[in-house]
């Protein structure tokens, strides 16, 4: 570890502090339809939206009614990606002439865009065309992250309404969501990002012929325009197979900064826009302390780890009289570009969002440096989260820290003026029960079997079984990175990883919206002696607290069969 990698990551965090209430405020403005400085030219836009599809963007909905327009808008999405991806040899802007993409393959990849995973079990050049990549993944990037983000919204509205039986308009927040918190900035972003000289254009791959001799063709196409929303709307989906390490998505330090400072912006902005909508944004910042104290603990963990290196190495360089090798860490699956500081950060930020970027291999750090992106997703991604899911996802542990204080001191649980009962923490459970129940079941399913979970994969003990566990994290928790020593693209994979992402998405939305509906018809109590203050750094560390005992009293046992394990086992010189 250096000064000057702990001075990037400082820097990078102090960037996501100053954006917080820029981005905070503006989301509030948004969505409560007060006036902002895009509206002359977006205004016109939404109207004609709303004429052409029917919409009454004067009439809330039940969360009932939200719930089933959002369920139906993600089925007809999904299929219509689903149809696309199996006849795109006939469709137009496909230079390469890439064929129909296999059943079992085209509902995974399906399933993956429409939850906002962005899960690929293929490599994006070599089976999508241009016109797949753009009409369907890039949208799906746009409408997947616009989705969770409206259901973070109407969360918080019923906190911060009284007494109303609504939460708002799906349809509404989706366009709003759209055309000014996306839209925009991707924009500016894409421009930004060609500039730093990811590529952008229709041409067909061209072919080459480099002084050794042996052809190659060099793949290209319209990546600065999926690069940015993949990042800005915590998607994660590359259109190269090495995603955010290939030098075409993500060329320079400027670029590669720009990447990780778009993954966690709107993420960050909504605790200060919770804050802003409820009347307590002490309460905002408080939640936004929580999140970084754990980002810090995460990433922290991750540099020190990688920069200690493999004490088998090391120990091999001071047997041959050479210099040892672990100040130099483990660079095995980085790119020299950014090294040790940027990689660690990097996957701290992609796996604290719902987000599968990369820029460096998951599956080549070692097992401690490994460990933190696994646990960073079975906590359910809400250190400040994909947008909208990690504000929802937090939201539900704030539901369980508020219900075991008032169980301390011996009266009915407030939060915001909102009497906490139990339907709301049944809720609350039923949310978080989600993650443990599918991910543990398929993970147990598959190392037992020969024939399906183990024919693949390429390690064995246990980092084979975190590679098993990591993808059914990964694609439970809607983030999409993998440890690439297993191959997904199998029907047993493809099948049971991408029911899990839609299980993952779509049973926690349910209780997250039902809770909504609850207290937003809820009266407002005045705070008592008995209270708990939900601004203080007390309430921040029970929260903190809360988030590590679920994820440990879960998958502790996993943990401890998988990284940990492989750690102390590397420590006395056997590796898998």
């Amino acid at each position: 570890m250096t000064a000057n990698g702990w001075l990037q990551i400082l820097v990078y965090l102090l960037a996501i502090l100053a954006v917080t209430p820029l981005i905070g405020r503006f989301m509030t403005r948004v969505f409560a339809r007060e006036r902002t400085w895009l509206d002359p030219v977006l205004r016109p836009v939404e109207r004609s939206i709303y004429r052409a599809t029917g919409v009454d963007e004067t009439r809330d909905m039940h969360w009932t009614e939200y719930a089933v327009a959002m369920l139906l808008f993600s089925g007809v999405s999904m299929l219509v990606l689903y149809v696309m991806q199996r006849v795109q040899q006939w469709l137009p802007v496909n230079p390469q002439k890439f064929g129909a993409v296999t059943p079992d393959l085209a509902f995974n990849t399906a399933a993956s865009f429409t939850t906002n995973t962005n899960w690929q079990a293929y490599s994006g050049e070599s089976t999508m065309s241009y016109l797949t990549q753009m009409a369907g993944l890039a949208y799906h990037n746009f409408a997947s992250a616009a989705v969770g983000i409206a259901l973070a919204i109407a969360f918080i509205r019923g906190i911060a309404q009284k007494e109303r039986d609504s939460i708002g308009n799906f349809w509404v927040d989706l366009v709003r969501c759209t055309l000014w918190v996306l839209l925009p900035f991707c924009v500016a972003g894409t421009l930004l990002l060609v500039s730093q000289g990811v590529v952008q254009n229709l041409r067909p791959y061209d072919t080459v012929t480099p002084i050794d001799s042996k052809e190659q063709v060099i793949a290209q196409g319209p990546v600065a325009s999926q690069e940015i929303i993949k990042e800005w709307g915590t998607n994660g989906g590359g259109f190269f197979n090495a995603n955010s390490a290939h030098p075409f998505e993500n060329p320079t330090p400027l670029s590669n900064f720009v990447e990780m400072f778009a993954i966690l912006a709107i993420s960050a902005g909504l605790t200060y826009t919770l804050g802003d909508m409820t009347g307590s944004r002490a309460h905002g910042w408080a939640v936004w302390g929580a999140m970084a104290f754990l980002f810090l603990a995460g990433v922290t963990t991750v540099y020190w780890s990688e920069a200690r290196g493999n004490p088998i190495l090391a120990a091999a360089g001071a047997d041959q009289t050479t210099t040892a090798l672990a100040p130099g860490g483990n660079m095995e699956g980085k790119e020299t570009r950014f090294g040790l500081a940027n990689s660690a950060l990097f996957a701290t930020v992609t796996t604290d969002a719902s987000c599968g970027a990369v820029n460096s291999w998951h599956d080549s750090f070692t097992p401690l440096g490994g460990m933190v992106p696994l646990v960073n997703i079975v906590l359910g991604e809400v250190i400040f989260g994909g947008v909208g899911a990690g504000m929802y996802g937090i939201l539900v542990f704030i539901v369980l820290s508020v219900f075991i204080a008032g169980l301390m001191v011996g009266r009915t649980p407030e939060y915001l003026g909102k009497k906490i009962q139990s339907y709301d923490v049944q809720m609350a459970m039923l949310g978080v029960l989600v993650f443990p129940l599918v991910i543990l079941a398929l993970t147990g399913i598959s190392v037992l079997s020969p024939t399906f979970g183990l024919a693949s994969l390429s390690n064995r003990g246990p980092h084979g079984l975190s590679e098993i566990l990591y993808a059914f994290a990964s694609g439970t928790g809607n983030n999409g990175s993998a440890f690439a020593g297993l191959n997904a693209n199998t029907k047993w994979y493809n099948a049971t990883i991408g029911l899990a992402m839609l299980v993952g998405r779509f049973f926690m939305i349910i209780p997250t919206l039902a809770i909504a509906g609850s207290l937003g018809r809820k009266k407002r109590v005045a705070p008592s002696s008995g209270t708990f203050p939900v601004t203080t750094p007390l309430f921040a560390s029970l929260l903190v607290s809360v988030v590590l005992i679920v994820g440990a009293l879960t998958f502790f046992p996993a943990l401890s069969l998988g990284p940990i394990v492989e750690h102390l086992l590397m420590n006395h010189g056997q590796v898998f």
